[in-house]
C-alpha cells in the first residue's frame, strides 16, 4: 500500500512540474502538494462528522461516547491525509516507524500523567456517573455547574458563575461528585429555624408550609415523588426536629423544579416565611439566659447612683477603710 501511494505520489508530481515553469524545484512542489493534501484531509475529517453525525447520534443515546467517537471518525481521516502527505515527501515505512518510536518513548517520559486520565475518562463514559448537559457539583471544590463536554482526558463544566472549568478526569474520578439532573431534575431541599417555646407550634408549622407553596418554583402538591423504594410527599412539608436549648428546631422540606435555583428559591421561602409568621402568635428564637438567684448563690452587691455625675475614681492604696484597714474582698476595695 505505501509503493503505491509513493508512486500515485511520484506521479503526481511529475504532473505538477510539468504544469509548473521549468526550474520549480522538486522540493517545493512536494511540500506545496503535501500541504494541499493535509489541508484537503482537514476538510474531508470535518465533512465525515458531518455526515456521519446523524447516523451516529440516532444509534448511540450517549451524546458524549457520540463526540469520541466521531472525533475518532475525524483522527482516522486526518492521520490518512497525513500518510497521503508522508509519501508525497518520500517518508518511508522505516522513517515513520523510527518517528513512531521516538514519539512513543516521548510519551512515555514527558507524557505519563496523560495515561491516568485517559484511562479515567474511559471509566467515566463507561460508568456514566454523569452525562453532557446534567448538573453536578464537586463537593469538595464546591464547583456547581452543568456538564459541557466530556473528552477521553477531561471534563468541561459551566459553572453557575458563568465560568468554565475543566478538570482532568483522573482527577473529578477521584472526587465526590453530586449530579442534580441524573434521572429527575426536580430537587429536595430543607430549611431549618428555631421559634420560641411561648410560639403557636402548630400555626408555625402551617405558616412555613403555606410560605413555601406560595413560591412559584417549589411544587405545591401532586402525587408522591419516587426515588427509588422511598415516596415523599410533593407537597411542603414542615417537621419538628428537636427542643432545643433557646426554642423549637423547626425543619421545612419542599421540592422544586429546577435544581440551579436552590439559592433564589431558598431565600424566597424565607422570606415568605418572615412575612407570614409578622400575623400569627410566632417568634423567631434566639439565643436567651435567665439568671436565678437563690440561696446557695452568694451575695450580689449592686450600686445605683441616680446622681447623673461621675464618680472619681479612689486609689485602694491611699483610700483605706475607717479602721486604716483594707477590706479583704477585692470587689469591695
Amino acid at each position: 500500500m505505501r509503493e503505491v501511494l509513493q508512486r500515485d505520489a511520484s506521479s503526481v508530481v511529475e504532473a505538477a512540474q510539468a504544469v509548473l515553469p521549468s526550474g520549480t524545484p522538486e522540493l517545493a512542489v512536494e511540500i506545496a502538494l503535501a500541504l494541499f493534501v493535509l489541508a484537503v484531509g482537514w476538510y474531508l475529517s470535518k465533512l465525515a462528522v458531518r455526515v456521519a453525525g446523524r447516523t451516529v447520534a440516532r444509534r448511540i443515546e450517549r451524546p458524549s461516547v457520540t463526540r469520541t467517537v466521531l472525533r475518532g471518525v475525524r483522527l482516522a481521516v486526518l492521520l490518512w491525509a497525513i500518510g497521503v502527505a508522508a509519501g508525497i515527501l518520500g517518508v518511508g515505512d522505516t522513517q515513520i516507524l523510527l518517528s513512531v518510536t521516538v514519539i512513543s518513548a516521548v510519551i512515555a517520559i514527558v507524557l505519563a500523567p496523560l495515561v491516568g486520565s485517559l484511562i479515567n475518562g474511559l471509566y467515566i463514559l463507561a460508568d456514566r456517573p454523569y452525562e453532557i448537559g446534567d448538573m453536578i457539583e464537586v463537593t469538595d471544590a464546591g464547583h456547581r455547574g452543568f456538564v459541557e463536554d466530556i473528552t477521553i482526558r477531561y471534563t468541561k463544566i459551566f459553572t453557575l458563575q458563568n465560568t468554565f472549568i475543566v478538570i482532568p478526569n483522573s482527577e473529578i474520578h477521584a472526587r465526590d461528585v453530586v449530579n442534580f439532573s441524573a434521572e429527575d431534575e426536580r430537587t429536595r431541599i430543607s430549611i431549618g429555624f428555631d421559634i420560641t417555646y411561648d410560639s403557636d407550634l402548630e400555626a408555625a408549622r402551617q405558616a412555613a408550609e403555606r410560605a413555601a407553596r406560595s413560591v412559584d418554583e417549589v411544587i405545591s402538591g401532586g402525587p408522591d415523588i419516587r426515588i427509588g423504594s422511598a415516596r415523599y410527599a410533593a407537597a411542603p412539608s414542615c417537621y419538628i426536629a428537636e427542643y432545643g436549648d433557646h426554642g423549637i428546631a423547626l425543619e421545612l422540606f419542599f421540592w422544586m423544579n429546577h435544581p440551579y435555583k436552590q439559592t433564589v428559591v431558598r431565600s424566597a421561602v424565607q422570606d415568605a416565611i418572615n412575612e407570614r409568621f409578622a400575623d400569627i402568635d410566632a417568634e423567631f428564637a434566639y439565643p436567651r439566659r435567665h439568671h436565678v438567684f437563690d440561696g446557695s448563690s452568694g451575695v450580689a452587691r449592686v450600686s445605683v447612683d441616680d446622681s447623673g455625675f461621675e464618680r472619681p475614681r479612689t486609689n485602694p492604696s491611699r483610700s483605706p477603710g475607717p479602721a486604716g484597714e483594707r477590706p479583704a474582698d477585692p470587689t469591695d476595695q
